[in-house]
């Protein structure tokens, strides 16, 4: 009764129906099953196709899907993050086409109702963990993932959404039995917790969007004019209200950000540390903009003027520092 009501919960904040919503144990997981599964219900089935920018959960699926005798075809992005709105033209048979709402790093918005409209037939797998805290899920997709985290709710907890129509095979060991059984155990009360959170965070969201979205047009105003040698990735405007990417030019992110901690601000590199090595974030390559020296600035429901205001003022300081002793 707890997970039906957690399910029905769930399906109201995200406007659809409540037995298309199928909890998983994560975000990942949710991009796996949705991804993989659409691609094991196709009779023949054709490339995998993604943006080049998509969450390294997309990444994983296309090499696994490669290594099972598959084939992936990665689509490229405009300086602004943007994948083309008929992003198959030259790309025939795909099975599967993956494009996320909008990107986890610099906040550009995807046009997932053309790309739908051009790539009638083909199933489309949108990562919205990003925007479901901050906007409504656009239209045209048939297969959503999202995270609770992202909305404030348990970390173990992610959503599956598969529209009504759309073609499901489970792709992971066991048998072919219906999408919420293959899925496996659901942990219950992070269910009913993720639920909860979605629903008060839904509640006030345009509020907070328009709050946020006030505070990173000053932060990017304010980078631009106070931090000399700089690059603000992703479209100014039609965006995400709650994310800033910069990038210094002769500057170690990784260092930037030690310092930026030791200031009180807790903020993150478009770098990812995997293992023992450093890698320059595969969302700026792909977008062909400076990649080192970034930092990215991810407000949350409580940020504050005053905090945003500290961080401009402490900014430009630490820059110059980090530079002076790199030369």
């Amino acid at each position: 009764m707890l997970l039906e009501a957690a399910r029905q919960s769930a399906a109201s904040s995200l406007g659809v129906a409540p037995d298309e919503v199928t909890f998983t144990s994560s975000g990942t997981h949710a991009v796996h099953a949705g991804i993989l599964g659409v691609t094991a219900a196709s009779s023949e089935p054709g490339p995998l196709v993604y943006g080049a920018v998509e969450h390294s959960a997309v990444l994983h699926a296309a090499d696994w899907f490669e290594r099972s005798g598959g084939r992936s075809v990665s689509v490229p992005v405009d300086r602004s993050g943007r994948v083309d709105p008929d992003p198959l033209a030259g790309i025939d048979g795909a099975s599967v086409l993956a494009v996320q709402s909008a990107n986890h790093e610099v906040g550009t918005r995807q046009p997932i109702g053309a790309i739908a409209a051009a790539s009638a037939g083909v199933p489309l797998v949108c990562d919205a963990a990003a925007s479901v805290p901050w906007e409504p899920v656009p239209e045209g997709w048939s297969v959503l993932a999202a995270s609770s985290r992202k909305w404030g709710g348990p970390a173990g907890s992610g959503i599956l959404v598969v529209r009504k129509g759309t073609r499901w095979r489970n792709p992971f060991p066991g048998e072919d039995s219906s999408l919420q059984e293959a899925i496996g155990e659901i942990d219950v009360p992070a269910a009913v917790a993720a639920a909860a959170s979605l629903r008060a965070v839904v509640a006030e969201r345009e509020e907070t969007a328009e709050r946020a979205r006030e505070l990173t047009e000053r932060i990017r105003e304010t980078v631009a004019e106070t931090v000399p040698d700089v690059e603000l990735p992703g479209d100014p405007i039609d965006r995400l209200p709650h994310i800033v990417t910069f990038s210094c030019l002769g500057v170690d992110g990784e260092v930037l950000l030690g310092e930026l901690d030791k200031a009180g601000f807790s903020v993150s590199s478009g770098s990812a540390c995997a293992s023992t090595r450093l890698r320059p974030s595969h969302v700026l390559q792909a977008m062909g903009v400076l990649s080192h020296g970034n930092v990215r600035v991810s407000l949350h429901r409580g940020s504050t003027e005053e905090e945003v205001d500290r961080f401009l003022e402490v900014l430009p300081g630490i820059v110059e520092d980090l530079r002076r002793l790199a030369t």
